[in-house]
């Protein structure tokens, strides 16, 4: 089974099989309660199981990464497009204007990489999916003119979202952490997606926002994505992951954790099984204003990787470069 990022036959989601964004710089926002990753955005991934599998990747934007069973490109920040089984999934796009929470005067940042990525660049989308209700998953600079040009898009996201979503789309299904929503191609090929926990971004009764398990038909890959590497380990650890992407380099504020990494997302790795990790570049922007004065980085891509190898050695780490695919192939498996 290929997946392809660029050009894929149109896909309609079927039935979910079961089933106010918060002020963004609260302290829950920045506490990670370890709790469930998701997808991705690549170029040209190649991987096999029974049957050929292929997977691409490719950074384009500035430090997200677009992941498909085939094809994944990354846009910017979190923003992700991905090829499963020939459907095509927008993944949590910034791809209009800066991202700022509408407060630029405390934070403000830009494109890192392809600064002149329009929309109307964008390739065919089959699926919007959205983990988080935040300005940096849930870009309404981007989503509204998104919906104009594609008025009934199919979109999967977290119920927080509703109120933000609501209003300019008229085709999504709000995923609670557990329940999983079937995607079926134009060529009747089934992808899963399966929400998982992410992070809690207000008090500590509000409702977890979203990772996701996306499955390729018959069940051939697996991809895991959730884009603060927070997690719930309990949910997890009974769920398997070909691919996980996720963010390897810590973001910090004093006394806060924003996007966590390293020794967690060894752990994460090492938890789903995985075989191939793409770490995200979640703090690659150009970012200004006082918030952005006071994020530090801790851990390097270097230290990642050398934890990694203790942990679980048979991992192999996929760095993608903004705009350039990034091409991986395994071996076949015996029958």
């Amino acid at each position: 089974m290929a997946v392809q990022c660029n050009s894929l036959p149109p896909c309609y989601i079927s039935k979910p099989s079961k089933s106010k964004p918060i002020f963004p710089f609260s302290a829950n926002h920045f506490t990670p309660t370890h709790r469930t990753p998701l997808f991705l955005n690549s170029n040209s991934l190649k991987l096999s199981t029974h049957r050929s599998v292929s997977l691409s990747l490719s950074l384009s934007l500035s430090l997200s990464l677009s992941l498909s069973l085939s094809h994944v490109h990354s846009y910017n920040g979190n923003s992700w497009l991905w090829d499963v089984g020939g459907l095509k999934i927008l993944v949590d796009p910034i791809l209009v204007g800066n991202l700022d929470f509408g407060i630029p005067w405390l934070y403000d940042a830009a494109k890192k990489f392809l600064k002149n990525f329009q929309l109307t660049d964008l390739p065919e989308v089959d699926c919007l999916l959205i983990t988080q209700s935040l300005d940096d998953h849930c870009h309404l600079k981007t989503l509204k003119p998104l919906s104009q040009k594609l008025p009934n898009l199919r979109v999967i996201a977290t119920p927080n979202a509703k109120s933000l979503l609501g209003p300019i789309f008229s085709n999504v299904t709000y995923l609670e952490p557990g329940e999983t929503s079937e995607i079926e191609a134009i060529n009747g090929s089934q992808v899963k997606v399966r929400a998982t926990a992410g992070p809690i971004l207000g008090p500590p009764w509000q409702r977890p926002e979203n990772g996701y398990l996306v499955t390729s038909p018959q069940d051939q890959l697996t991809l895991y994505y959730e884009p603060h590497c927070v997690y719930d380990k309990n949910f997890l650890e009974k769920e398997r992951a070909d691919i996980v992407i996720s963010p390897v380099i810590k973001q910090l504020l004093p006394s806060f954790t924003l996007v966590s990494g390293q020794e967690d997302a060894v752990q994460l790795a090492k938890m789903l099984g995985a075989k191939f990790i793409v770490p995200m570049r979640n703090g690659e922007l150009d970012a200004k204003g006082l918030l952005a004065r006071l994020i530090q980085s801790q851990g390097t891509m270097e230290s990642f990787k050398e934890l990694l190898s203790r942990e679980l050695p048979e991992a192999e780490v996929l760095e993608p470069t903004p705009g350039v695919p990034l091409d991986i192939s395994a071996p076949s498996k015996l029958p």
